[in-house]
């Protein structure tokens, strides 16, 4: 489980056969443990021994093994040797839950449609389509490339997220443009809730009303 806060922007040494490796800063991770890359929850392969050092600035390589789905789903594979990525270590029970709670599998990717700017925010749009609009709704929870994010607004074919400096100059965001292809994790709590409340015995639609009343909101 992770947390959508990233901690450090990781660069891609190399990818290639479903096998990337990562540099990074982060430290006390071992060969099993989870990771998020771009939001997408990776298992580390290598084994912590063999990790590659450089004295100054104390960096490692991860490696990282992806499957076939994570490749058909995901902006993983688009990667290229010396692309940037969001990396996060899971969550342990004294993290602080500064964003929101994540599980790493990644729904769907789609496109930025647009990055404005606005004094020092940024207002960010992003494509959909109807099946991940259903669970998206004005001030609730998304995971894009792994950043726990509010959304703002809600079009008929896309959405908006507005971010602050800081997310925007410390994750991969300050590197991306319109076209760009990013990773979306839903909140899981809404496909609970629809499960629950779609029964095909007493369907209904979910509405802000109908989460409130059976305590989701």
């Amino acid at each position: 489980m992770f947390t959508g806060i990233v901690e450090d922007i990781g660069k891609v040494v190399n990818i290639s056969d479903s096998k990337i490796q990562i540099e990074t800063v982060l430290d006390d991770i071992k060969t099993g443990d989870s990771i998020a890359v771009n939001g997408v929850c990776l298992t580390v392969t290598n084994n912590a021994q063999s990790l590659q050092q450089t004295s100054a600035a104390k960096k490692q390589i991860l490696s990282f093994d992806y499957s076939p789905t994570t490749s058909d789903i995901t902006n993983i594979s688009l990667l290229q040797k010396n692309s940037v990525v969001n990396l996060e270590r899971a969550l342990t029970l004294r993290t602080r839950l500064g964003g929101h709670i994540l599980s790493g599998h990644i729904d769907t990717s789609t496109e930025i449609n647009d990055i404005k700017k606005a004094g020092n925010f940024y207002f960010i749009y992003f494509d959909i389509n109807d099946e991940i609009k259903k669970y998206i709704i004005k001030k609730g929870f998304i995971a894009v490339d792994g950043i726990s994010l509010t959304v703002s607004e809600i079009f008929d074919n896309k959405f908006s997220v507005t971010m602050i400096p800081e997310t925007f100059n410390k994750t991969v965001f300050h590197t991306l443009k319109t076209g760009s292809i990013v990773n979306i994790e839903i909140d899981f709590f809404a496909k609970y809730a629809e499960k629950l409340f779609n029964k095909k015995e007493n369907k209904k639609d979910i509405t802000m009303d109908l989460l409130k009343e059976n305590g989701f909101m």
